[in-house]
């Protein structure tokens, strides 16, 4: 699934291992995947990121970071919630231009007062004053790192970077095998800092074949959700030319299956598909998956009514839907143009 969320009661370091490895992440005491994010009504490919450790050098930015900030005392131990740094937390998150959590209390544990995890702390601190704090799991042989909080004043000291630094640092000295800093997203510059970190050993998660691969080969063309667009756009075309008028259409609620509430019931999760104001009436639709290289005839069903849906233009977001059948799976463009229009005229 591009899309998925567990709720586990217990979690070991080496499960914590597995996870990491197929591009799952910690949300509070939830452990999930996504393929895909929803900026301010923009659609991404959340693409995933790992440094190698066992063969790691600190490169040159490290280097720096670690001499200009020469002055401040660093600590690293289990993590706990203070009254400090919640009001840290206050503070970055004015600060910063994106939604973040409610607290540092809901970021780390949701609801729960028990901690899955084996989360540590990085604390950064100018004299007696903490002006920077860090969060990262620890796996058996793989740790991830969760968030990375500063006070706005020190914010030429770049001490988000600082932290993921240490926290590597902290890692490689444990024996540990890779760093997991999360995902970048092509087009949204707000996260392009993490292709930076340890940059001769950070891979990432190719979607297509599901091998971890050097970032230094990605290229535009395995941004999963643009090869998606292209896919059904050319399909587009080739019914416009057969007479058929269609939409390629964004889905808004690819992200249901992240709600935990939801897990298990394996909702549509494609976030674009193609389809006719006829062909949604009987819900048939058009995907392309980029992991088979395939498009799918799909049949749908409506399972859930949102409370208000949005209804702009280009989007879908009258249902949530769940793919009933699997009606036809080609390659081909005309293969599968052919197919749906036919299917149009027997409907």
């Amino acid at each position: 699934m591009f899309v998925d969320v567990h709720c586990p009661d217990h979690l070991t370091p080496g499960e914590l291992d597995a996870y990491l490895d197929h591009g799952w992440f910690r949300m509070g005491q939830t452990i999930f995947t996504t393929n895909w994010l929803n900026f301010k009504e923009t659609f991404y490919s959340a693409i995933w990121l790992r440094v190698r450790l066992d063969d790691y050098a600190p490169g040159g930015t490290e280097k720096k970071l670690i001499q200009k900030n020469a002055a401040f005392r660093t600590e690293i131990r289990p993590a706990s919630i203070t009254i400090e740094k919640e009001l840290l937390y206050l503070r970055y998150k004015q600060a910063v231009p994106f939604e973040a959590s409610a607290s540092l209390q809901t970021l780390l544990f949701g609801n729960s007062d028990n901690n899955i995890f084996d989360t540590h702390e990085v604390n950064v601190y100018h004299d007696d004053k903490l002006v920077a704090a860090g969060y990262f799991d620890m796996g058996s042989e793989s740790a991830m790192g969760i968030s990375s909080i500063y006070d706005p004043d020190y914010k030429k000291y770049s001490l988000g970077k600082f932290l993921i630094y240490q926290k590597i640092r902290y890692c490689r000295e444990r024996g540990m095998k890779h760093f997991y800093p999360g995902y970048f997203v092509p087009g949204y510059r707000a996260f392009d800092y993490k292709r930076d970190i340890g940059t001769s050993y950070i891979e990432f998660l190719e979607l297509r074949s599901g091998s971890w691969q050097p970032l230094a080969e990605f290229t535009s063309d395995k941004v999963p959700l643009s090869a998606m667009v292209n896919r059904l756009t050319e399909l587009k075309k080739w019914l416009a030319s057969a007479g058929v008028q269609s939409e390629v259409l964004y889905y808004d609620y690819f992200y249901a299956n992240q709600t935990p509430e939801l897990s298990g019931t394996e909702l549509l999760d494609f976030p674009v598909f193609l389809t006719t104001q006829k062909a949604m009436g009987d819900w048939s639709i058009v995907v392309f998956d980029v992991r088979t290289e395939r498009y799918l005839l799909l049949k749908c069903y409506p399972v859930l009514t949102p409370p208000s849906p949005a209804m702009a233009p280009g989007y879908y977001s009258e249902y949530v839907l769940k793919a009933e059948e699997t009606l036809f799976i080609s390659q081909y463009v005309d293969e599968i143009g052919s197919v749906f229009s036919s299917t149009l005229k027997t409907a």
